[in-house]
């Protein structure tokens, strides 16, 4: 363990000494899935075909980074929602999908601190545009499911920026928001939970894990392990 690794209970830090400043930062980018939200969504869009243990079983391989081809991963869990009905997924969104503990907290601050806030998910739009919109985010990048009108095909529409929002269309879009608001890569912060998250993670001035991954409790520089998101505020002054 690093010499400079300090903890208080629940929480972990590793090269930092705090207080550390929020106006010195000013982009901070999150995952969705089981890092703002409580879900993931595509193991909840599976129950309604009875496939959940099989996607979740995919799913948690990963986000433990035990799969590498993140792409093919959810290729493979979308590809077992064919015939999903949109109800479904509403259903999922009005009735199980929750913010996780201390989300608006930490969003509200950082705003009012003046930093520019970003989604950037492995998820679907379906969901990170009505987490958006309850935590008045900025922006985001997710990826858009595939219909005929009623249910899910299967498949996953590509976009203009490419095809699925992996781990590195996570660190390029983090990135390249920070390329636009004049910001130096050191002051972002990207917080998650899985293996997917790692690459924009590397790239941002403070790394935050959240519940999160054995793999990625190791690499980040901050990691929440007991509480809510708005435990990070903890390293902060005004």
């Amino acid at each position: 363990m690093n010499a400079r690794t300090t903890f208080r209970p629940g929480l972990t830090i590793r090269d930092l000494e705090p207080p550390l400043r929020l106006h010195e930062y000013g982009l901070i980018a999150f995952d969705m899935d089981s890092t703002l939200i409580n879900i993931e969504c595509v193991d909840e869009i599976a129950d309604a075909v009875g496939r959940k243990a099989e996607v979740a079983a995919i799913t948690e391989a990963a986000m433990r980074g035990e799969i590498t081809d993140y792409k093919d991963s959810l290729r493979r869990r979308v590809a077992l929602l064919e015939g999903v009905p949109l109800s479904a997924l509403q259903q999922v969104l009005e009735q199980r999908l929750q913010l996780n503990p201390g989300a608006q907290n930490l969003v509200h601050a950082c705003k009012a601190a003046g930093m520019r806030t970003l989604l950037v998910s492995g998820g679907f739009t379906f969901f990170s545009d009505a987490v958006c919109e309850r935590l008045s985010i900025d922006e985001s990048r997710s990826n858009v499911l595939e219909t005929d009108g009623s249910r899910l095909t299967g498949r996953m529409v590509d976009q203009d920026w490419g095809d699925i929002c992996d781990g590195q269309e996570k660190r390029r879009m983090l990135l390249l928001t920070c390329q636009r608001l004049g910001l130096h890569p050191k002051q972002s912060i990207a917080v998650g939970d899985g293996a997917n998250d790692l690459p924009m993670m590397e790239a941002s001035g403070l790394s935050v894990a959240y519940h999160a991954k054995p793999r990625v409790r190791e690499q980040a520089l901050v990691s929440i392990e007991e509480g809510g998101l708005d435990r990070l505020l903890e390293l902060f002054v005004e």
